[in-house]
């Protein structure tokens, strides 16, 4: 279901990712239709244009081309969906989960929309939710290291760290390069007292990716726990340079979801600086 030819969208506030169909989807999804060539071509330009304006977070404009194409091809359950990702982006959140039970309706074996509308449920907590949804793109594709990573987000939500802990590891080795997934695999490896092990997994991806402020800022926790400051400081400046959000709290423990032990850890140390 990661196909990695798609134009995926990256939520980096909440380490998701969310999936807009690309134009030979729609395309094909349409070819029963009975449509001419000349409206082909026209629907192949309103998607490029759309996709382009949405990667480009032109979200008002490619809203209303997405809502343009909607109005020419209203049975296409992709184009729901994508514009479902747009509003979800402009934080529409309800509009949003309209679009993808649309797409449902339409086409309920397909897990895509089962996977955005786990997110707009995650941004109004509803983690109950959430889950089914990514129960449901699991049991459609069990493969799915996204579904997996998602539902151990929601998990966190309502607290259930072991089982949380248990997702994103499957998520890391259904996809090893799918980095986002081992960091929330480290955070929660902490929230469950395996702290050497949540430590070597942040230090391991901070070697493969030195610019990856998550990482640097939950070693920065550990690490003043464990009563080396030196290194605490060096990560901390490291994080603080390449994301300043993470010296908000607020923004950490509410848009990020950091598991609660590791936001004590961090707030002492900034309560010390």
């Amino acid at each position: 279901m990661l196909h990695l030819i798609q134009k995926l969208f990256i939520t980096i506030l909440l380490f998701f990712l969310f999936c807009f169909s690309n134009p030979s989807n729609v395309i094909a999804a349409t070819q029963s239709q009975n449509i001419t060539p000349a409206q082909l071509e026209e629907l192949h330009n309103l998607f490029d244009q759309a996709l382009n304006a949405s990667n480009n977070g032109e979200f008002a404009n490619a809203e209303k081309l997405w809502t343009q194409i909607i109005e020419l091809y209203p049975d296409n359950p992709a184009i729901w969906s994508n514009r479902g990702n747009i509003r979800l982006s402009q934080n529409k959140i309800e509009e949003a989960i309209s679009d993808y039970e649309k797409a449902i309706e339409i086409l309920p074996l397909a897990p895509d929309a089962y996977l955005n509308r786990g997110i707009a449920y995650e941004r109004i907590k509803k983690w109950s939710e959430a889950i089914a949804d990514y129960n449901q793109v699991i049991e459609l594709d069990p493969t799915d290291p996204v579904a997996y990573n998602n539902r151990g987000n929601a998990e966190g939500g309502l607290g259930k760290w072991e089982k949380a802990t248990e997702d994103y590891k499957k998520a890391s080795e259904l996809a090893p390069e799918y980095a986002f997934a081992l960091a929330n695999y480290s955070l929660a490896l902490y929230q469950i007292g395996q702290t050497q092990k949540a430590v070597q997994t942040m230090k391991s991806l901070v070697r493969k990716y030195p610019n990856f402020a998550d990482m640097r800022a939950a070693l920065t926790a550990c690490l003043w726990e464990q009563g080396k400051p030196g290194e605490a400081e060096s990560n901390w400046v490291a994080a603080v340079g390449l994301d300043p959000r993470y010296q908000d709290l607020n923004w950490v423990t509410n848009v990020r979801r950091w598991p609660p032990t590791l936001i004590n850890s961090l707030e002492k140390f900034i309560k010390i600086e």
